[in-house]
Formats: C-alpha cells, structure tokens, sequence
C-alpha cells in the first residue's frame, strides 16, 4: 500500500534557539544529515506515494532545498496554522483517503517506523498512531501521552509517547471550525469514536527539539 506523505516543516523551532534564527528546524544537520532529510529517507524506504512539506519559519530555506525533488510544498508564510489547520490547509495537494504524518525533529532506530504502520493499518482505523515506551525515549521533556486498551485503541493518559509519526484520515477535520489548531482536536474525536489506535514502536527514539539533544540523538544513531 502507497499512501501520501506529509511532513511538517513549518514550526517556529523556538526551544531550537539560536540555532534556528539563522536555520529552519527541518534543516538542521544530526549525524551529517538534515533532520527533514532524515524523514524524508524513512518515507522512501517504506514506498510512500508523493511528499508534501509545509513551510513557515525562514520557509525559502526548505522550498529551496527540496527544489527538483517531485516536493509540493504547502506554504504557511502568511500564517502558521499548526498540525491540524496545516494538515487541512494541504489536502489538496495530497488527495482523498489516509495519509501519513510526519514530524521530523526526531531520530528512530529499529524499524522504520513508516513501514510498521503500513503493514498495521486496516479500514477499521481512522488513525493509528506509532507510540514509544516512555523508558525507550531520550531527549524527552515530560511523561507520556497516551495508553492502549486490549484491543490496541487509544487512551488519553499513560507511559507510551507520540513518536510523530501516524496514519490518519482526514475527513473529520471539516467539523473543526477552527483556522489555526492542533490535531490534537481530530484525534479526540477519534478516540471517543473508538477509532484512533496506537501502533507500540520496536525500537529507540529521540526527539530533536533542543540543541542538547543533537548529541543525544547521534549517540544513538551511533548506537
């Protein structure tokens, strides 16, 4: 199954600071390679359909970059919309039916986190979200955000973190009447649907978002 792929660019990068006055968060470099690269070579190892990238925070930089690549880009430069209003902004460049998500401020070792959600997903989700067990986090600022019942569906609340990386679908993001919003609010209504599901990743992770985490996340690389 090849799905589309978007990849969110756009943040401000604000925890990133100083490094990203000058550098837009996606671009910067752990272990030799940009992060938004780093997503992009996941995508493409599990055969994922066509790209969209958003832009906002120093948006040229990332336009350029992926300039000749087969990239869309959803541009946010007039405003910065988050993942649900960025998500919504760019379905019309990623067509009907599921798509995956990205975020790419984080490193995975194990198995490529897009492959396993493909191989788990089925018609009977809405979202399946690829989750990490809160002892297999480094650079990890807080708890975790969601557990999973017996049947694998998601629960507010637990020791199993979003990794940033998902399959969902779309439609109910019309009923948000919001401009500017997380998808945070599509997941709730998935969730109390019993539709949104949790996918557990076999391997390590780290998130990206600090520049104390660069060297985290090459240790693990390094592994």
């Amino acid at each position: 199954m090849s799905l589309p792929l978007m990849i969110f660019a756009a943040g401000k990068g604000t925890r990133m600071a100083p490094l990203t006055d000058v550098t837009p968060k996606p671009l910067i470099e752990v272990g030799g390679q940009t992060l938004l690269d780093r997503a992009l070579s996941l995508g493409a190892g599990a055969g994922t359909g066509h790209v969209v990238v958003n832009t906002h925070h120093l948006g040229a930089q990332i336009r350029d970059h992926v300039a000749g690549r087969g990239i869309a880009v959803s541009d946010e430069s007039d405003l910065l919309l988050e993942t649900g209003g960025g998500l919504r902004k760019a379905l019309p460049l990623l067509g009907g039916g599921p798509v995956i998500t990205m975020n790419p401020d984080v490193v995975w070792t194990g198995v490529n986190p897009i492959s396993a959600l493909l191989d788990a997903w089925d018609d009977s989700m809405d979202a399946l979200l690829m989750l990490v067990p809160l002892a297999q986090t480094h650079g990890r600022a807080g708890g975790g955000d969601f557990s999973l019942d017996p049947s694998g569906h998601l629960i507010r609340k637990g020791d199993l973190v979003y990794g940033g990386a998902q399959i969902i679908r779309p439609d109910r993001l019309a009923e948000i009447p919001d401009h500017v919003f997380s998808l945070n609010r599509l997941w709730d209504l998935l969730i109390a649907d019993g539709r949104a599901h949790g996918l557990i990743h076999d391997g390590e992770w780290c998130d990206v978002g600090r520049p104390d985490c660069i060297p985290l996340a090459e240790a693990l690389l390094d592994g």
